[in-house]
């Protein structure tokens, strides 16, 4: 091994060109994919990771999953040890149990050899738009069991030695229903792997292997120096916060997640004790998951230097009891999972603010709502639409929040209207900002996002996960909290709220209004600066009766100006003078 010592110029170096190749695998996937779930909601990671499978490098993708790649890693080591990697394999998995999130995103790993050596290995998981099951989309709240949910693959060789495995390959396109977007994304995935070994392959050409390597280790202790650096600055102590699912879809009752967060030295502890046990509807998260969303929400307050890697991970330790809902076993459902990663990042954050209060924003929608439309043609073709709306964030320490900005746990996109009405036959009839939904405060929550489908074919499963309905997220510091989400189906004719979670038949010309909630507000609605009020009034955010009511602001409704004494007197509770 080498004595040489690291120069930081060679360092700095390695380290952007191995960002950059997981951000180029990105890229890759955007320019080659077939839905509009990875091209246009970019529902999609990348990383690189060293031979022994730690992720070295992280694409600027979804934070949500990149922490479940080293768990996705580990079961594929675990089935293939190294000394039995060739060349030219290529490895695919979704099982849950095996290191996967849950069905429908499909890790595939492709080793890289350097002058015949193992040097690294390409990373990918995507959200494929149907994997089977009882329901297109294969994303149902309301599944039960796992075995419903659709074509479960443990770790299995993709390619091997180069050569595809048709039989894998056979049975994938048998069992889904839309295989050309599905196939087509699958090799997305592979074209984003082929270009990191390409680009890893210069990179070793011009450094050679055994001094990639060394730094690759150097980064990952470099990156720990720096975590447990800023984790000591933090106040020893125990941090605590209960947040709640409103339902999973089959039993009508809040579902509680509870963490303890533990600063001692420079470490972190989290334990999930008191969190819900597993629930029957398919929001139980794998616990590569949960140890995924605790990452994020760490990393998300730490300072922006630290470098998005595995070394970040060691000084975190993490626990959730066996069979609950944040470490289930089988048959456990896991379709619609991603509702409680997100809102287990809003558990965190609670937990969180205590110790950064200046770095953790109110809570924003709880995440994306799930929607999927699927069914089949006049001429018996299938077609599948599925996305998840993203919806806004809470008001931040400082500022308020960025309306119809996507949750910090996902770096995603809508889907532009034009592109859904092109591919599935749905029309979007609305999609907009929702006025009065922010959490009021000194700094105001976003406001709610509302998107109405309509439907125009002739049947289709509808297929919805959504929540905070009953526990809307909460604001800090004195901010309220943001406005409820609804579902609403055929807003103009018989205006029936539905669920939060829900599967149903739909027909021709049937409409679905969702609103997402609204995100919470920061410090006391008081204080907000009433020229701030204002702006909100003439610019349709914030109507009059809710500027006098939520924060004090009386604002004349004819000219628009502020009636500085009536503010003062609302502002001090000071009753009104007779007429």
């Amino acid at each position: 091994m080498s004595t040489e010592p690291i120069g930081p110029i060679t360092f700095e170096l390695i380290k952007n060109a191995i960002g950059s190749i997981a951000d180029e695998m990105a890229l890759t996937i955007v320019r080659t994919s077939y839905s509009s779930v990875l091209k246009d909601n970019m529902d999609f990671s990348t990383g690189l990771c060293g031979a022994d499978g730690q992720l070295i490098a992280q694409g600027l993708t979804l934070p949500l999953h990149l922490g479940s790649i080293p768990d996705a890693m580990a079961g594929v080591l675990r089935r293939y040890p190294p000394e039995t990697i060739r060349p030219g394999d290529v490895f695919i998995l979704n099982d849950p149990f095996e290191g996967g999130m849950h069905l429908p995103d499909v890790f595939i790993f492709a080793p890289i050899f350097v002058e015949g050596r193992l040097g690294a290995f390409a990373a990918t998981v995507a959200h494929q738009t149907d994997v089977g099951g009882r329901v297109p989309g294969s994303n149902a709240s309301d599944s039960t069991e796992i075995y419903a949910e659709g074509l479960r693959i443990p770790v299995l060789k993709l390619f091997e030695a180069g050569r595809p495995n048709e039989t894998l390959f056979r049975l994938i396109e048998k069992n889904v229903r839309v295989p050309d977007k599905v196939l087509g994304d699958l090799n997305a995935q592979l074209a984003a792997c082929r270009m990191a070994e390409r680009e890893l392959l210069k990179l070793a050409d011009r450094y050679r292997l055994p001094t990639l390597e060394r730094y690759f280790r150097e980064l990952l202790d470099y990156t720990e120096r720096m975590a447990r650096s800023e984790i000591r600055a933090w106040p020893d102590g125990l941090y605590a916060f209960r947040d709640y699912i409103d339902n999973d879809g089959i039993d009508d009752r809040p579902i509680p997640l509870q963490v303890q967060v533990e600063v001692r030295g420079d470490e972190l502890r989290v334990d999930f004790a008191g969190s819900s046990p597993q629930v029957k509807g398919a929001i139980n998260a794998s616990f590569s998951f949960t140890k995924s969303v605790v990452y994020l929400a760490v990393r998300s307050i730490m300072e922006s230097a630290i470098p998005n890697n595995a070394g970040y991970f060691r000084p975190i330790t993490v626990s959730a009891p066996e069979a609950s809902i944040l470490n289930p076993v089988l048959p456990a459902a896991f379709a619609a999972r991603g509702l409680t990663g997100f809102r287990l990042a809003d558990t965190m954050f609670g937990a969180l603010a205590q110790i950064r209060p200046d770095r953790v924003p109110a809570a924003g929608e709880g995440g994306n709502t799930g929607v999927s439309i699927g069914g089949y043609d006049a001429e018996r073709r299938p077609f599948i639409f599925v996305e998840f709306v993203c919806g806004t964030g809470g008001a931040r320490p400082t500022k308020d929040a960025v309306d119809g900005h996507t949750n910090p746990a996902v770096c995603m996109a809508n889907v532009p209207c034009e592109v859904v009405e092109v591919d599935s036959p749905v029309v979007i009839d609305e999609y907009g900002l929702v006025p009065d939904s922010g959490g009021p405060g000194r700094y105001r929550g976003g406001l709610a996002l509302v998107r109405q489908y309509r439907f125009v074919g002739d049947e289709a499963i509808l297929q919805v996960r959504s929540d905070r309905r009953d526990f809307r997220p909460w604001g800090l510091a004195g901010g309220q909290p943001g406005h409820p989400s609804s579902n609403i189906l055929n807003p103009e004719r018989e205006a029936r709220l539905l669920p939060s979670k829900f599967t149903m038949t739909i027909t021709r010309g049937d409409t679905l209004r969702h609103v997402q909630p609204g995100g919470g507000g920061y410090g006391d609605p008081f204080e907000r600066d009433p020229e701030r009020v204002r702006e909100d009034v003439l610019d349709e955010k914030v109507s009059l009766e809710a500027a006098r009511r939520d924060y004090g602001v009386a604002i004349d409704p004819q000219t628009l100006e502020i009636d500085r004494e009536e503010t003062a007197r609302l502002r001090a509770g000071v009753a009104a003078p007779p007429a």
